[in-house]
Formats: C-alpha cells, sequence, structure tokens
C-alpha cells in the first residue's frame, strides 16, 4: 500500500509532495519518499497531511487513569486491574501513541503486554516492568516492591526480571503523590543503588529511576543509571555529570501540569507539593534541554488528571520550555523508542514497523495537530483516526476495483 501526495516527517529528514509504501503482511515500511505503483496495489492520496513516526512514549501508568489518588486503585484485584490495563492501552494506542515503556503495577503490566504481543488486545508495543522498587513505605510503595538493604534490592530485581520485566525502575527519592514522601530527599543509600543498578545490568535489563531532587538524580547517574524520570530540581552538578555519563532525561512535563489546573480536585498533598516543584521542574528542563541533555519524551500518563490519550501535549510542553517543535518531534519518537529499547520503531526508516501517525497540516508549525490524528496505523493496519472510521479520503481504485485499506482486525 503506498500513501502519496504526503508530507513525511521523521528526525531532520523532511519530505514534500512524497509516498511511502507500507507493506501490511510483513507491517513494515519498505519505500519513503518515493514509490513507484506496483500491479493491484491500493494507492490512497492524502494531500495536505503529515505522516510520521507513530509517537513513543517512554513513562506511562496503565495501572493509573488519572485517578487523584493512587489509594483509589489499590483495592483492585489482578483481575479488575488488568481490564484497566488493557483500556488504557487500548485509548494510549487510539491517541497515536504506538510505543511505551510501561512503569510497573504489581505484575500486569507484562501480561497486557504480551496480549497485545498476541494481538488478543489493542495497545502500543510496550516495553513493561513488573513493580517498582522502592524502600518500606518510599514512594509508590502501594503497587511497588519495598526493599531494606542491597542484598534484598538484587532480590526484588532478580523477582522482577523471572516475572518478565524488561526493565527495571526504582524510586530514589520520595514523591508527590505518596503521602509522607519528600520529593527533593534521596531515600535509598548509595549502597542499595549500586546493588540495583549492577544487579540489572547483569541481567541484560536497562534502569530507570523515579528522581526529583538532584541530590538523588546524581547518586543514582554515580550508581550508574540509563534515565532519569522527572529531574525536577536538576543543578548545574547534576546535569553536568547526566552528560558525563549519557544519561537521558524524561521530564514528564504534563504530570504536574496537570495537578495544578486541576488543583482543587487534587489531594492537599498532592497540590501543595506540586504547587512547590512546579516552577522548578520547568526551569530544570530548560536547564537541562539548553545543555544538550538528550530528552526523551514521557507523560507519567496516569497520575493524577493526567488521562491516557492526552499524551501528544508532552511535545508541546517540551517545545515551549526550551526544544523547538521538530526536536520535541525527535523527543517522543525516535529518541523515546531508542531509550526504551523499541527497536524498529520512532522512524520511517525502510525496513521498520509500519507504525504511522496522519495528521492535517505541518506539526512543525502547530503541534496541537498531533492531538487528533487522522489516522494511526499499526503494523501497517489502520487501527484508529477520524479516517479508521469510514473510508480514507481521495483514496484510489485498483485495477477498476476500490481498494479496502482498512484493516478488519484492529490491532
Amino acid at each position: 500500500m503506498i500513501l502519496r501526495d504526503v508530507r513525511l516527517l521523521s528526525g531532520d529528514e523532511e519530505f514534500e509532495d512524497a509516498a511511502i509504501r507500507v507493506d501490511p503482511d510483513a507491517g513494515t515500511i519498505t519505500a519513503v519518499g518515493d514509490a513507484e505503483r506496483r500491479a493491484d496495489e491500493p494507492v490512497v492520496s492524502l494531500p495536505g497531511r503529515t505522516v510520521l513516526p507513530g509517537l513513543v512514549d517512554a513513562h506511562v501508568h496503565f495501572s493509573l487513569s488519572g485517578e487523584r489518588s493512587v489509594e483509589e486503585v489499590v483495592g483492585l484485584s489482578d483481575p479488575e486491574l488488568t481490564l484497566v490495563e488493557a483500556r488504557n492501552a487500548r485509548e494510549t494506542l487510539e491517541a497515536g501513541v504506538t510505543g511505551v515503556r510501561a512503569m510497573g503495577a504489581s505484575d500486569v503490566d507484562v501480561h497486557v503486554r504480551d496480549a497485545i504481543e498476541r494481538g488478543d488486545v489493542p495497545g502500543p508495543r510496550t516495553v513493561a516492568n513488573c513493580r517498582s522498587i522502592t524502600i518500606t513505605g518510599g514512594h509508590g510503595h502501594h503497587l511497588g516492591r519495598e526493599i531494606d538493604g542491597p542484598a534484598d534490592a538484587r532480590k526484588a530485581v532478580r523477582e522482577q526480571v523471572k516475572r518478565g520485566a524488561e526493565f527495571i525502575k526504582f524510586m530514589t527519592t520520595g514523591g508527590v503523590t505518596t503521602p509522607g514522601t519528600d520529593p527533593g530527599a534521596v531515600a535509598l543509600t548509595d549502597a542499595e543503588l549500586d546493588a540495583l543498578v549492577d544487579e540489572a545490568h547483569a541481567r541484560g535489563v536497562h534502569t530507570a529511576t523515579h528522581a526529583h531532587g538532584a541530590a538523588g538524580v546524581k547518586a543514582a547517574v554515580a550508581a550508574g543509571v540509563d534515565t532519569v524520570e522527572h529531574g525536577t530540581f536538576l543543578d548545574d552538578e547534576a546535569i553536568d555529570l547526566m552528560l558525563a555519563e549519557d544519561v537521558t532525561l524524561v521530564p514528564t512535563l504534563s504530570a504536574p501540569y496537570r495537578i495544578t489546573r486541576n488543583a482543587a480536585g487534587a489531594t492537599t498533598e498532592s497540590a501543595r507539593k506540586t504547587e512547590q516543584v512546579y516552577e522548578q521542574h520547568i526551569e530544570s528542563f530548560r536547564m537541562a534541554a539548553e545543555a544538550g541533555v538528550r530528552i526523551a519524551g514521557g507523560t507519567d500518563a496516569g497520575t493524577p488528571f493526567n488521562f491516557h490519550g492526552a499524551n501528544a501535549s508532552e511535545m508541546q510542553f517540551m517545545a515551549e520550555y526550551g526544544l523547538g517543535a521538530r526536536d520535541a518531534i525527535r523527543a517522543m519518537t525516535e529518541t523515546a523508542a531508542e531509550v526504551v529499547g523499541l527497536d524498529g520503531s520512532g522512524t520511517l526508516d525502510p525496513g521498520t514497523h509500519a507504525d504511522l501517525l496522519v495528521v492535517a497540516g505541518n506539526p512543525l508549525d502547530d503541534l496541537t495537530v498531533l492531538n487528533d490524528p487522522e489516522a494511526v496505523l499499526k503494523g501497517g493496519d489502520l487501527v484508529a483516526g477520524s479516517l479508521a472510521d469510514g473510508e480514507w479520503e481521495g483514496r484510489e481504485e485498483t485495477d477498476g476495483r476500490t481498494a479496502d485499506v482498512t484493516s478488519a482486525a484492529r490491532r
């Protein structure tokens, strides 16, 4: 199948009035920029649209659905939580996000990931964790794995990998949404951090840390962590260390924004903490972006009022506070895919997954067009978008027959 008369946007490359060929059987892109029509091949003309890679969100919580407090989820059984995650995965895919890193809750994420891979439920390609690792009573303890000491830290990593975790997430500092924890304070000891990272890397999986305060960021980076989530109170020393060790920042700017805009409905503690950190979070991101820290887009979707399906707005925040439109798109496509280990995603290169987003106009001029995709393709199948509800506009006939380019199976 060929999509033609479109703008193609991927990384630094941009083609006007171009074409892209996908092989729905193999689920891959086979030609970019120009494609000569073959016999009986469906050709869809989409003038005025831009085709770009499906979005990749490096930080989502399928177990959460924007509730004001995680306590509303703690009482759910695993079957109930699985249904919640399946719903949130579908909503994420329909919004144009074709790849995610799911940050863990109980041990459900890995099963939802496997169901998506089998085609049993619709959802994005998923890199999954099991339980986030935290100190006893620490941030995220409700659905996490609590540890005490480096030996217990190693055991916790081994447990997660045994259950199918593809990365290890741990909480170096306290958090905004867990009562009684301090976002700026370091929670894990250096010995625990060293054990977590060393054991994860020995098991062949990467590491991600929740870290707000600069001291926590520096401790985690010194231990060898691969990605820092949030980075709310970065200082020059933390940024220099991240650059020196080639550590990626996943800023999750959407999370505090949603709480501040819904402060009346948030818990008193969450609203208070967010008010204290919001402006500093933006400034820390700006400092990191200006210094050249690698940025991967992640929303923290599922946290209070941060609903699944609104993922694309993260690019608007990143562009506004220091990256610019093109770099913001790259952060939430190519860079995020590379960082989380979604090989074959995030670009329009031949041979990669035919995970595509079709939007009206040019997102480099107006990033908000990404909030309402006209078509979402995963593996070459049309799975969502306004054009998926009816016929593709401007599609051509093939040898006198109308080409059916919609997929019977939405996966």
